[in-house]
């Protein structure tokens, strides 16, 4: 019998590749989209999760009646309860306030419990969802504890099913590798097993707007994440599941541009994918303009648009949050196109005294810093050289390149003057991004001076 399984568990894996043919043009890059949201549970958690349970029964560490006890954005979740229906193990969940009633209804309904806690703490807050799984495990007898966002078991199973699966579909004619950081296991751990068979292929990470791994990527400091909407990807915190030295990028993304991409591969393509999914193509996608026609990248999709229908695939959601175009409505390039100012940014390997006096020139308190082909490393302020100098840990002649910090308040030529607002009241300025490159510095009075115009 062809394609018959004693149980849903061994459904797992095998998710086809389908080419993308209108969300690229004729000189682009050839794009395939992987859909792991066609696995059982619907997602590429399935995976992890099951190599995950199937080495703690092996080593004892999970027994017969115990549970599951794991923190999860929600497709873990539901791998897991899936796992424990099957073998009979009881499983609690905690989740982030911001997750969808899909998500947590879904979990609900595989027999789970959940518990949702506030999005809006620091992971290290014993009320985050990090944190409320670590009491409920102590609390538990026979509990076992996942623990994806720090095991590599979690980057293992990427390396001993992902990564194979994609290398054989395509025979290894693939160039860029893209997929969106969440725990990290899935670049970790297929990014790993592409290098190893052809240190050529280019991992490209994709991080939204908000997480802190893009700016830790390129500057070894972590910044201050803030809220994001978009689900399933990105973090405020380093997770051990994330090996940055197989990633040759990150690319970062906004809630706008993610939720508008998976709109746009669900209604073009007839792929219906949630918003992490959403984000990995637009990066995929400007990624394939900038490389042309002749190469060939592969992209995840770990999730379906299934659990997100309240979500952004409702057009009264995304116009409540100001995601969907509007005639009224103005963008961060309206702003940009009433003001005439050039971008002043300094380079890598520059002298700390150098960079003083083009501050000092041009009147400025911070920079972009930017590597030789323009893209964005980081941002160097005043108040860091001013107290390296201070301290004597600096002299003018030394490079500023420890100095450098994350880009924090990064916003897109698309974001609305709504989430520009939000910026500006975490951060004193907003750096305006278009792919890698830092394309100009927005200040509050930016914004006052065009609404007062306008």
């Amino acid at each position: 019998m062809k394609n018959v399984h004693d149980s849903v568990l061994t459904a797992i894996g095998n998710t086809p590749l389908v080419k993308l043919n209108k969300l690229v043009g004729p000189e682009d890059a050839t794009v395939y989209v992987k859909l792991e949201f066609m696995n059982p549970g619907g997602a590429i958690k399935d995976r992890m999760a099951l190599h995950i349970v199937n080495k703690a029964e092996r080593d004892g560490r999970l027994k017969p009646g115990g549970t599951i006890i794991e923190n999860t954005s929600g497709n873990t979740g539901f791998g897991l309860a899936m796992i424990a229906a099957v073998r009979g193990y009881k499983s609690i969940f905690t989740m982030p306030d911001k997750m969808s009633s899909e998500k947590v209804n879904r979990l609900k309904g595989m027999g789970a419990q959940v518990v949702v806690t506030p999005t809006n703490v620091p992971a290290e807050d014993p009320r985050s969802y990090y944190e409320t799984a670590k009491r409920l495990v102590k609390e538990t007898p026979g509990a076992f504890f996942p623990n994806q966002y720090h095991t590599p078991d979690n980057i293992e199973a990427h390396y001993n099913s992902t990564g194979p699966e994609i290398w054989e579909q395509l025979e290894g004619k693939f160039d860029y590798f893209v997929a969106g950081l969440g725990t990290g296991g899935t670049m970790s751990g297929a990014g790993k097993y592409f290098k190893e068979k052809n240190a050529a292929v280019q991992n490209v990470g994709v991080d939204p707007i908000g997480s802190v791994y893009a700016g830790y990527f390129k500057t070894g400091k972590l910044g201050t994440p803030h809220v994001y909407k978009v689900e399933g990807i990105g973090e405020d915190m380093l997770c051990g599941a994330m090996d940055f030295k197989v990633v040759d990028q990150i690319r970062q993304v906004d809630d706008r541009q993610s939720f508008l991409a998976a709109r746009r591969l669900a209604r073009e393509e007839g792929i219906f994918a949630g918003g992490s999914s959403g984000a990995a193509v637009h990066a995929a996608v400007e990624l394939a303009k900038e490389v042309g026609r002749g190469k060939t990248i592969v992209v995840v999709l770990p999730d379906s648009g299934n659990a997100y229908v309240s979500k952004f695939y409702s057009d009264e959601w995304m116009k409540d949050l100001g995601f969907l175009d509007a005639p009224a409505q103005s963008t961060v390039r309206d702003v940009l196109g009433s003001r005439q100012q050039t971008l002043i940014t300094c380079k890598q390997g520059e002298q700390v005294g150098a960079v003083i006096e083009t501050m000092k020139q041009h009147g400025i308190s911070q920079m972009p810093v930017v590597r030789a082909d323009g893209s964005a490393v980081g941002m160097l302020h005043e108040y860091d050289l001013l107290n390296g100098l201070i301290a004597g840990q600096y002299k003018q002649a030394d490079v500023i390149d420890p100095l450098i910090a994350p880009l924090d308040g990064v916003v897109t030529p698309d974001t609305t003057l709504a989430q520009l607002r939000q910026v500006f009241a975490a951060d004193n300025v907003a750096v305006v991004s278009e792919g890698q490159k830092v394309v100009a510095i927005l200040t509050k009075i930016d914004l006052i001076g065009f609404l007062a115009t306008a």
